[in-house]
């Protein structure tokens, strides 16, 4: 199959490309930049040039393809609702240049979508639209799209990573670093559901193969690894105290991070293993953070 796929020199799009070839398929890699379609070319894929604020380049790359995976997102946490709206519109687009075919479209949300309330395990059966994540706004086009008939299905996200990158860890590892102490909020009691990268590339691939329409599968490796945990890795990797610290507290130190830190979202796959055959093989988060240089 010719695959096209956004977000294709990102952390994660990086890892589905060479999985994507090894499998026999070929890519057809969104880049913006010269160095990014250098870095596709690379790699063995065909480069298509385009932008998410661009839908004519998306549905253009969309229509060229026998199937798409879309993981391209604006990671800038500071406009977090207004970049979720941009990816419902790039939704949108790739779904316009679908209608109408069998073609598979697998988009990209996050696992907390799969929870019915704060600290309920989240399942690949439940789509919680109500649910206070903007991210909602990416599965709700997808709604749209699958009522139009679009062989539609969701990648789930937990925390993805390797010894690299860890997710909005990464970010905590930062704060750290700046503040001399590794954090946690109050007992550190709550989880956050974790998935190496290579296990996430793989299973975004099967889910284009052998994927169903209206179809949810989590790349979760672990269903919840907790705060405290998560802290004490960090305080390992840089060599800081960790420490506990009040919700009153955790504005001031965690800055935009603090609407994360706090939250309990674990995540089950055991219905995407069931489905897709697929299991997760790599290390698990904690090696990794023992792994990775800070």
């Amino acid at each position: 199959m010719r695959i096209f796929l956004t977000g294709a020199t990102g952390f994660i799009g990086s890892a589905i490309v060479p999985e994507l070839l090894k499998a026999g398929h070929e890519v057809i890699g969104m880049a913006r930049s010269e160095m990014g379609a250098q870095a596709l070319l690379d790699a063995g894929a065909e480069v298509h040039r385009g932008d998410l604020e661009d839908p004519e380049s998306l549905r253009a790359g969309a229509a060229k393809a026998d199937g798409v995976i879309h993981t391209a997102f604006d990671h800038d946490f500071s406009r977090f609702v207004a970049n979720c709206e941009k990816d419902k519109r790039a939704i949108e687009a790739l779904g316009s240049a679908l209608a109408g075919s069998n073609r598979p479209l697998v988009i990209t949300s996050g696992t907390g979508l799969g929870s019915s309330a704060h600290g309920v395990l989240a399942t690949e059966d439940v789509c919680n639209t109500s649910h206070p994540n903007p991210r909602v706004a990416s599965e709700l086009a997808g709604n749209v799209l699958l009522e139009a008939g679009v062989n539609l299905s969701v990648v789930r996200l937990p925390k993805v990573h390797n010894t690299l990158k860890q997710g909005l860890i990464t970010p905590l590892v930062a704060v750290a670093r700046e503040k001399g102490i590794s954090a946690y909020m109050g007992e550190g009691r709550n989880r956050w559901p974790a998935g190496h990268l290579f296990d996430a590339a793989r299973l975004y691939r099967l889910a284009l193969e052998k994927g169903e329409p209206g179809a949810r599968y989590h790349a979760v490796g672990e269903e919840g690894v907790s705060s405290r945990e998560i802290a004490e890795a960090i305080g390992r990797g840089l060599n800081v105290p960790v420490v506990s610290i009040t919700a009153q507290e955790a504005v001031a130190h965690f800055g935009w991070l603090e609407m994360f830190v706090s939250l309990d979202m674990p995540a089950s796959s055991a219905q995407t293993q069931a489905r897709l055959g697929w299991h997760p093989t790599g290390p698990l988060l904690i090696a990794d953070l023992d792994e990775a240089r800070f």
